[in-house]
């Protein structure tokens, strides 16, 4: 097992109704002035807004609002958003909404107090912020685990570059988690939550060669476990409190750090998705990591078969192999796979209808990879030509 340090500050609170409170929250931090931020027209629609501005108001709390967020939520909008914050004296930044609006919310929340920094330099590495506005959330998907966690995925829009980067101002002050709001999150969004969910404990389960973690490991074998089961019952019954509860708790679970303590952090998947999403921003994320994640396993399972033997046996429930625990590796992943089908989750890059072509991958891999001076490390270190080769398997 390998050093960590483990400090997850935010205050969840969690349950029916729960977001009915937030101006009572809000108001015991003693802000008086805040963003409200949001995405497009469902949480208007739905009556979420008002009910958060009513809140607001009945504890003499000021508020702006800016709105527009889509996924793979883009620069553009979130240095509006500094803009808007400086001029207006903003304490604090309350995001209504998914991972790609709490991404906004931090990435604002990293500018408003560093004037003389491009925010944009922290996603380049050229810049690690010291200080950042107070932030926090209410929940209306499951999927990114950004609620509770140190990270923060931006676009910037006219070069095509999706990058993340891990900070501590980015852990949100609090989270408050509903799962009745994920009620009327459609199929298809709530199938890309699952597979989110789901990769950001297996990209930890399968980072690297970090060995004894047997805690550790049955924490996210529980989860895995767990999130099927739930993602099953949600799109079979949307309203299902239950399961809803099970992958909102989960989400956040799988990306605090918790399901990965003691074992490299290393998510090959998410960064091939990122050059995906980056290029076709339509992709929502959890299809794209769908799209690739079994591919990217059958590559690389070679170089760790009792690894992916052992999620095959305690997820997927495979019989071990162990004269070929190659052969068990790649039955969990075929499992793995019919999962995703069964959820009607693509399993090809053809299957995202998103118009790309086999000369994409290329720029994809030349972007991942800067221009090949650059390897992704984990189970197996890929280089440019490997990362060719996954988008070319999945496609």
């Amino acid at each position: 097992m390998n050093n960590f340090e483990y400090c997850v500050p935010t205050r969840v609170i969690f349950g029916r109704d729960t977001h009915k409170n937030i101006g009572e929250l809000i108001a015991g931090y003693g802000f008086k002035k805040i963003l409200v931020h949001f995405g497009g027209g469902s949480v208007k629609e739905s009556g979420l807004l008002d009910q958060v501005e009513d809140s607001l108001k009945s504890h003499g709390i000021e508020y702006v609002l800016l709105g527009g967020v889509r996924p793979n939520p883009g620069l553009g909008l979130a240095m509006e958003g500094i803009n808007l914050c400086r001029k207006e004296n903003v304490q604090f930044i309350l995001a209504v909404g998914g991972g790609s609006v709490i991404d906004s919310a931090k990435c604002m929340a990293d500018g408003v107090l560093n004037p003389d920094i491009d925010p944009w330099d922290y996603f380049m590495k050229k810049a690690v912020p010291g200080k950042a506005l107070p932030h926090g959330n209410i929940l209306t998907l499951s999927a990114s685990g950004s609620e509770t966690s140190l990270s923060c995925v931006i676009t910037k829009e006219e070069e095509g570059l999706k990058r993340g980067f891990n900070s501590p101002t980015h852990r949100p002050l609090f989270a408050v988690l509903n799962p009745e709001l994920t009620f009327t999150v459609n199929k298809f969004q709530t199938g890309c939550g699952t597979v989110d969910i789901m990769m950001h404990t297996l990209e930890r389960y399968l980072g690297g060669a970090t060995k004894d973690t047997p805690l550790t490991d049955r924490i996210a074998e529980g989860l895995l476990t767990s999130v099927m089961e739930a993602g099953e019952k949600a799109d079979k019954n949307p309203a299902d409190y239950e399961a809803r509860a099970t992958l909102m708790w989960a989400g956040s679970l799988s990306h605090d750090g918790l399901t990965g303590l003691g074992r490299d952090y290393l998510m090959q998947v998410h960064q091939l998705e990122h050059e995906l999403s980056g290029l076709y921003p339509d992709i929502a994320h959890g299809a794209g990591l769908s799209a690739l994640f079994c591919s990217w396993a059958r590559y690389v399972c070679n170089d760790a078969p009792m690894r992916f033997a052992q999620l095959a046996v305690r997820v997927f429930n495979q019989e071990m192999d162990f004269e070929n625990p190659v052969y068990t590796a790649l039955k969990g992943i075929d499992r793995l796979e019919a999962y995703f089908k069964s959820l009607d989750m693509p399993v090809s890059l053809q299957e995202l209808n998103s118009g790309i072509t086999q000369e994409d991958f290329i720029l994809m891999a030349n972007k991942c990879s800067s221009n090949g001076e650059k390897t992704l490390t984990g189970i197996r270190e890929l280089g440019r030509e490997d990362m060719i080769e996954i988008y070319r398997m999945a496609f």
